[in-house]
């Protein structure tokens, strides 16, 4: 009985109130803490970086206390300034935590350089193809006389000759020289000789 009387006293109950009142307040007190530290309520709207330079961004990054990373350069886009911003993680108008990293892709300062494969010898309706692919422009097709007709035989840029492994950057302007199907198996040389060879046959003969 004595253990009972003593549960119903009031001393043990302000003790028991006392107890809980601490635990409440010991508890609202972990969670403000965990929200202060982990900035639970607190949400930034990530800016528009689009077409940005690296300066402006900083700047609009840190009035936002955000960060920034930049991670890659893309392929050379021809609307956006160079350097400028040209992607970036999270897009604008998501809602990030403050000094969250924003992850930027720079446009490179212009369209990348390819190779010139192996395409003297064939016909023009291979190469034209294969140049259009590669990120190339025909410019105008010139005819030389020779046997072949529809062959490439020079490949040009600026007038100048392109050699195979020589880079052009993409979106540049080749030149075609192609064979009309005129020409013959002779060359000037054999022509020459047959000159000579004629001559000296007409001389024998007394003319």
């Amino acid at each position: 009985m004595g253990f009972f009387k003593f549960i119903f006293s009031k001393v043990f109950l302000k003790q028991l109130l006392l107890a809980l009142l601490v635990l409440v307040l010991l508890v609202f007190g972990l969670l403000y803490w965990l929200r202060a530290s982990t900035n639970h309520d607190q949400r930034i709207a990530v800016p528009d970086l689009s077409k940005m330079s690296l300066g402006l961004v900083q700047q609009e990054l840190e009035n936002a206390d955000l960060n920034y990373v930049v991670i890659d350069s893309s392929n050379y886009n021809p609307d956006f300034p160079t350097f400028s911003v040209i992607e970036q993680n999270p897009a604008a108008g998501k809602f990030v935590k403050e000094g969250r990293k924003i992850y930027l892709v720079l446009n490179p300062s212009g369209y990348r350089k390819i190779e010139i494969p192996e395409l003297v010898g064939r016909t023009q309706r291979q190469v034209e193809p294969t140049l259009l692919a590669l990120g190339f422009k025909i410019g105008k097709i010139d005819y030389r006389d020779h046997i072949s007709s529809d062959e490439v035989l020079e490949l040009r840029h600026d007038g100048q000759t392109l050699n195979v492994g020589d880079a052009l950057r993409k979106t540049s302007v080749i030149d075609l020289v192609v064979g009309n199907g005129k020409g013959s198996y002779r060359t000037s040389g054999d022509a020459a000789q047959d000159v000579i060879n004629d001559a000296e046959d007409l001389d024998d003969a007394g003319f």
